[in-house]
């Protein structure tokens, strides 16, 4: 069975992530089938857009496959996971700049390398149970696929707060966030989903009134709290607040890599305005392109994914000096867009 799905149907070009049974991981293969398709139907008359949804009840794609990365780092081939993450940034690139509306339809868990299939495509819908999240850090590594762009239009510092604690999205807090453009409930996707295909337009969505969100409340103390990009002060400042949210968010930020959080909070401060998401993906390639070797991430895949133990031994500093290197230009391995 192919892992992923692409076919015409109609007057839209369709996509579908077919790893239902891996929670839709997103894999070197699918990457690259996925970019040679809006290649593919991007001078192609017959297609007025492209629908990406995915199968399964569980999630549109819960990240990247990291588990290959870890296996080919832990071997020493750091050069699979630079190629994978190269390409993969190059196809999140192409989404966002497509000529063709592109339709998302975002259930259940999107994450990580699923954010950067869903979330930068012009038309992104969100049903009752998506879950929409950036947890890298909690694996040693930073939110990337453009998602640092993302977070970086976020109101006020709701971005360095949900970069760095990978707090989970409902549908309205999505909206709000601005990774998502609208709501649909589940049970009118397969309607819509036939007109998308017969007409090729699409003034046939309508969205909803979604289930209420949870964090405009949480924006005067996320702003509070979050408003410096030195991950000391924003620790100290949790830390003279006795709130629930500010003990929760402690203990949070407690758990992931300390560099991997004071990286996304420097990337965050890099960024903009108004932030562009070919510089946010230049950024984050800097640090994934080093990761393998000079951060917390194979250790982090190790915990929490492989032997699943929880108890990740942080070891990288969280230091000016690291945070330089880290974020320091490539030079000739720079990310380009250009066409290969």
């Amino acid at each position: 069975m192919s892992e992923i799905l692409i076919r015409r149907e109609g007057r839209a070009g369709r996509i579908t992530l077919n790893r239902p049974e891996a929670l839709n991981a997103l894999s070197y293969p699918m990457c690259l089938a996925l970019d040679a398709a809006l290649i593919g139907w991007r001078d192609d008359p017959d297609v007025a857009l492209v629908l990406i949804d995915a199968a399964g009840d569980r999630a549109f794609c819960a990240g990247g496959d990291i588990a290959q990365l870890y296996a080919e780092g832990i071997a020493g081939n750091h050069d699979h996971g630079r190629d994978f993450w190269r390409d993969e940034y190059r196809m999140n690139a192409r989404i966002a700049d497509y000529a063709k509306p592109v339709v998302s339809l975002i259930h259940g868990f999107c994450m990580g390398g699923g954010v950067g299939v869903a979330c930068h495509a012009s038309h992104r819908i969100v049903g009752e149970t998506a879950q929409i999240a950036m947890p890298e850090c909690a694996i040693g590594l930073v939110p990337d696929v453009g998602g640092s762009a993302l977070l970086a239009h976020a109101p006020g510092h709701l971005g360095a707060y949900l970069g760095t604690t990978g707090r989970r999205m409902g549908p309205a807090d999505a909206i709000y966030a601005g990774f998502a453009d609208c709501f649909v409930p589940q049970a009118a996707w397969p309607d819509l989903i036939a007109t998308l295909c017969a007409t090729g337009d699409v003034a046939a969505i309508r969205g909803q009134t979604p289930p209420p969100a949870s964090l405009p409340a949480l924006q005067p103390q996320i702003d509070r709290h979050f408003a410096s990009a030195d991950l000391a002060r924003v620790l100290a400042s949790l830390d003279g607040d006795d709130s629930d949210f500010a003990r929760e968010t402690r203990l949070t930020l407690g758990r992931v890599s300390p560099l991997a959080a004071a990286l996304t909070l420097a990337i965050q401060a890099q960024l903009g305005p108004p932030p562009s998401l070919r510089q946010a993906l230049e950024l984050e390639y800097r640090v994934s392109f080093r990761a393998q070797a000079d951060t917390d991430f194979l250790e982090g895949i190790r915990a929490m994914i492989i032997d699943k133990d929880r108890k990740p031994r942080w070891q990288a500093a969280a230091d000016a000096v690291a945070i330089a290197a880290l974020l320091a230009p490539l030079g000739p391995d720079t990310l380009t867009f250009t066409e290969e």
